[in-house]
């Protein structure tokens, strides 16, 4: 049976309790709200399908490959500010629909947690669009898709690359199908669930509203470099609004003080990678392509397979898509490859998510104090001067010099 002895060493993707034959492992939160398998040992028949399928206990080795890539633009201006980034898993997931099949992605619940859910209609992709820093909940997703797959039914999944690893090591053999797409994203982190719990009902009842949406990366108030955590009441009405450096749980995942712990040594960072297509923002698209260049957003795509290839090239309608060199590509993309650093202020940062209200948890350790009051206030006068702008890409074209001084030092 499988034995998580580190917390490290699960990424919570659910293939091991999905592959048991006799349902004696549940998916169940920790103290921090992130979910671990646990085994109900008078079940256990001692298979041990779930070691054989865990895809941190059986790491695949990166393998060297061609790779093609792209920057990418919905034409549809609505639908890219709706979007993270370029609209890209847009346009992949409705071509997919398109021709009979189903996708499957993170989403809000009614209560704003958020799930993996599956949907058969253009307009419900909505539900996926927008960034949700937030580990989703799984549930048994992996066992549908499984028998989607059996009954001869196209299915896309796209997920963190932890879970794109663990239902891949679940199929098993029903991957090698040309039914089956598997998307993933370069992932900061996942954050906790709890934490965010926590969160939502903290802004209630200071908004007095009935959240009806939150979105992590508005571009509507200061463009795609300054995306703002914004919410809404049930009416779509605007209630607040605040960048990465002001808002409190954009501030704790960004310091990395709310990450899952398998996140500080991630077993998936890598550029070649399990999935069919990997997807990424494009900031630094003013240095690639001029002409992109809108502050509406442009998506990264990273061409894994061949599978992944066909499918991408059936995007043609409405889509700006140029290709671009791969290591031109990835250049700089630290968040790519290397794992998020380890703060030694987390442990007591999540006993106290753990235990105490988000009020106090705001007034220990995220306080709306004078630098960063600061940090704002400056941030939007270099917007207003149009400057930071500018900056940005003069940070990201040192980024990208030295990530190639690196490569050939």
């Amino acid at each position: 049976m499988i034995k998580i002895e580190r917390r490290e060493d699960c990424s919570g993707c659910t293939a091991c309790a999905s592959i048991c034959p006799v349902d004696a492992i549940t998916m169940r939160p920790d103290s921090e709200g992130f979910q671990y398998p646990k085994v109900n040992e008078k079940k256990c028949i001692e298979c041990h399908l779930c070691e054989r399928v865990c895809p941190i206990a059986n790491r695949k080795m990166e393998q060297t490959k061609q790779q093609d890539a792209y920057l990418f633009q919905l034409k549809n201006k609505t639908l890219r500010m709706e979007s993270t980034s370029g609209g890209a898993f847009t346009a992949i997931a409705a071509q997919f629909i398109r021709e009979g099949g189903v996708v499957y992605g993170a989403a809000y619940d009614e209560d704003l947690q958020v799930i993996h859910m599956r949907v058969d209609s253009i307009e419900d992709l909505r539900k996926f669009r927008n960034s949700k820093y937030v580990q989703s909940n799984l549930g048994n997703v992996f066992r549908e898709i499984r028998d989607l797959l059996k009954g001869n039914q196209k299915v896309c999944f796209s997920g963190t690359p932890c879970q794109v690893e663990g239902i891949k090591s679940f199929l098993g053999k029903l991957c090698i199908t040309d039914n089956l797409l598997l998307v993933d994203f370069v992932c900061h982190a996942v954050p906790s669930p709890l934490f965010w719990w926590k969160y939502v009902h903290w802004q209630e009842k200071k908004l007095s509203v009935k959240i009806g949406n939150v979105r992590f990366r508005d571009k509507r108030h200061y463009g795609y470099k300054y995306s703002q955590m914004v919410i809404t009441d049930e009416n779509g009405g605007e209630r607040y609004h605040q960048g990465v450096e002001s808002d409190p749980y954009l501030r704790a995942f960004f310091s990395n003080l709310s990450d899952r712990p398998s996140c500080y040594s991630c077993a998936f960072k890598k550029r070649y990678r399990e999935s069919d297509i990997t997807l990424w923002d494009c900031f630094d698209v003013g240095l690639k392509a001029k002409t992109l260049d809108d502050d509406l957003g442009t998506t990264n795509i990273l061409v894994q397979s061949e599978r992944g290839a066909e499918w991408i090239a059936k995007l043609t309608d409405d889509i700006i898509m140029i290709p671009i060199d791969a290591d031109i590509c990835v250049a700089g993309m630290r968040e790519l490859v290397c794992s998020v650093p380890y703060t030694e202020k987390r442990a007591a940062f999540m006993k106290d998510v753990a235990d105490k209200d988000m009020q106090e948890i705001i007034d220990i350790w995220l306080p709306n104090n004078f630098k960063i009051k600061l940090k704002k206030f400056l941030r939007r006068a270099l917007i207003r001067l149009d400057i930071y702008d500018s900056m940005k890409k003069k940070l990201m074209k040192m980024r990208i010099n030295n990530s190639f001084d690196n490569k050939h030092s």
